[in-house]
């Protein structure tokens, strides 16, 4: 993929969170899962540290919701070479779980293309395509939210999003902000009702996030998950501003990171 601009200080910022020898997990880089009409399209997979031979393992697919095509041109690279991306992807690996980055052309639709490939394919040796996790934050998340949505049979146990941009329950928030940050707004004319039933739900919130409308939306679609009684847990940073993982550095940041790490280890291992 061509890189017309040096990378965007942005690309180069990792979570605030770390583990002793994060850096270190096994990865395998540039796997193909689908061959576009402008290239291939890869993901890498960050292997559980330490690994286990002949032990099939869960997989958190962390989910894009920006086309690498007109993101990578201004930021400098794609979703998954950003640093935030990476640093994420190490710490699932050494919380046990098997984690994926990819890039995309079509958010809404390369993600299953990712998921079967994982399903039917030798990408990744160990993988167990029974316990699925997704991983998404701020624009990211309705990309996500429509996979939940639109494929309930899937093995799907879990979710966390931070941050995110999630239904237009009341408003045009979602759909405003999808013009505006370019971001795909899968889950448009869905609600809450549509959800499944049984996958638990991780939902962080910054009580200062500066992007409009973000946390209106997001209150509504917290309120009526619980309206509806799903499994959800719920924190809020009440000081923080948007993408706390990598703008506030406070032990409150690190303990919500924990937190994710653990609810994804809970119903995944």
């Amino acid at each position: 993929m061509s890189k017309t601009h040096p990378r965007h200080p942005i690309t180069l910022q990792r979570v605030v969170y770390r583990l002793e020898g994060m850096e270190t997990v096994s990865v395998q880089r540039n796997v193909e899962y689908r061959l576009s009409e402008a290239g291939a399209l890869a993901m890498d997979i960050y292997h559980p540290f330490p690994s286990a031979s002949g032990t099939k393992v869960p997989v958190v697919l962390l989910v894009t919701g920006y086309p690498d095509v007109g993101v990578s041109s201004p930021l400098g690279c794609s979703f998954k070479e950003m640093e935030m991306s990476v640093s994420l992807a190490q710490l699932i690996a050494m919380s046990g779980m098997m984690a994926v980055t990819h890039t995309t052309r079509q958010p809404a639709t390369d993600i299953y293309e990712v998921l079967d490939y994982l399903d039917h394919k030798a990408a990744a040796p160990g993988v167990d395509a029974t316990r699925v996790g997704l991983w998404a934050v701020s624009g990211h998340v309705p990309v996500a939210l429509s996979a939940l949505i639109r494929q309930p049979q899937r093995s799907f146990r879990a979710a966390v999003f931070s941050n995110g941009f999630t239904l237009d329950l009341e408003g045009s928030a979602v759909a405003d902000a999808a013009r505006t940050y370019g971001f795909v707004n899968a889950c448009a004319r869905h609600s809450v009702d549509d959800l499944p039933p049984d996958v638990p739900l991780f939902i962080a919130r910054s009580g200062q996030d500066e992007l409009p409308g973000l946390n209106d939306a997001l209150d509504h679609f917290v309120s009526a998950a619980v309206r509806r009684n799903l499994p959800i847990t719920f924190v809020n940073h009440p000081a923080a501003p948007h993408c706390f993982e990598l703008n506030d550095d406070s032990e409150l940041s690190r303990s919500i990171i924990g937190q994710m790490l653990a609810f994804m280890q809970f119903h995944l291992t």
